[in-house]
């Protein structure tokens, strides 16, 4: 389950070493404010907080291992109010069991995940259940949903960004009703997806765009994509940002994990392990992008790139379930139901592959010539 999967990865900010003034992580204070949400109290809480995090999970069992477990999930979310309370956020825990009248009238559907309400939008959190990743998508989403970029500067921190899938516009103004559509649409998809716009028409001129036309950037690649049609409705957005954002290679995120290793391609990933701040992980990243940039018109090719660091509590349990070693660049076939994989040999005393050899690799997995019963 979501709720207890991942929280140790984030439980060790409630019990953190001395530092220095200034370098404090917080702590626990012993106030009690996630509310435990029934039929009650639930219309006034949802009016009190800007925005509303609920965890909807099973009755706790007698056993001690899942009450444990359940008290570890709510100290994650005790601290994450203590830190955003003066945001207005709150946080609420609701029994699938003892309050499911309640949690079929809110939206309520998976056990073991978040969903925040923020004004009559109803969001799930698809991330690792840490504090850290919580505080951060919550502050995310108190942003606006759209970006301005109207200087130069901003737009080198635009294009700064390769990792995530990002789109911008240029529309005549904020009272536009283009930019509106824009912006209705950009609400669909905050925080995980990034929406830009610009009123500047020299900035749109560096972009290649003209009134009222928005670019999709795909991660990694050098080139966006122009949106056909222009102008477009809130729904013609939306539907083209859902048909095209499973990207070719895309980076698996603490904030989003979940919702992208459920999104498999006929229950495998092709998932790729490489450290970005290792030389040997660096070289295979960039060769994994000139792959995806080479293929980014195969509807079939979907590489999940996954580093290590950003995941550092479950390396020695991928390692023992895929029989691999993280400390060199690693790509494989994983199947999502019982992480059965096969790995490309990649020896200690070779060079890394080249992109002709994995573009080659690639074709017999995905031809089926390379699957995890070969294993």
């Amino acid at each position: 389950m979501k709720a207890t999967c991942w929280i140790l990865a984030g439980f060790y900010l409630l019990f953190c070493c001395k530092a220095e003034e200034g370098l404090n992580f917080p702590t626990y204070d012993g106030k009690d404010r996630v509310i435990d949400l029934n039929e009650k109290n639930y219309k006034q809480a949802l009016k009190k907080y800007d925005m509303l995090c609920l965890l909807f999970h099973e009755p706790v069992s007698s056993d001690k291992v899942s009450q444990k477990q359940f008290q570890m999930t709510e100290m994650v979310l005790e601290l994450a109010a203590q830190v955003l309370e003066p945001r207005s956020i709150g946080f609420g825990m609701v029994d699938s069991k003892k309050d499911a009248k309640l949690a079929k009238k809110l939206g309520l559907v998976e056990e073991g995940s978040l969903y925040v309400f923020k004004e009559e939008r109803l969001i799930e959190f698809d991330g690792e259940l840490a504090t850290d990743v919580l505080v951060e998508f919550l502050l995310d989403l108190l942003e606006d949903p759209v970006e301005i970029i109207n200087s130069k500067l901003e737009l080198q921190a635009f294009d700064q960004i390769d990792e995530e899938i990002k789109l911008i516009g240029y529309f005549k103004g904020e009272d536009s009703e283009h930019y509106k559509a824009f912006e209705e649409a950009a609400e669909h998809f905050q925080p995980y997806i990034k929406f830009f716009a610009t009123f500047d028409k020299g900035v749109a001129k560096k972009l290649g765009l003209k009134m009222n036309e928005v670019d999709f950037y795909e991660p990694f690649m050098d080139e966006p994509v122009h949106i056909p049609d222009k102008p477009y409705t809130e729904e013609e957005l939306v539907e083209f940002v859902k048909e095209h954002k499973r990207a070719t290679l895309r980076k698996l995120r603490p904030e989003d994990m979940f919702e992208t290793w459920e999104d498999d391609m006929e229950g495998i990933h092709i998932v790729a392990f490489a450290e970005e701040d290792d030389p040997d992980g660096f070289e295979f990243l960039e060769i994994l992008k000139q792959v995806a940039r080479d293929n980014t018109d195969n509807p079939d090719l979907s590489i999940v790139w996954i580093d290590p660091d950003d995941f550092p509590l479950l390396i020695t349990y991928w390692e023992k379930t895929f029989k691999i070693d993280l400390f060199r660049p690693q790509i494989g076939v994983v199947n999502v139901t019982d992480a059965d994989s096969i790995w490309m040999e990649i020896r200690d005393d070779d060079d890394l592959p080249t992109a002709e050899e994995l573009e080659d690799w690639i074709e017999d997995v995905l031809s089926g010539k390379i699957n995890t019963e070969d294993d």
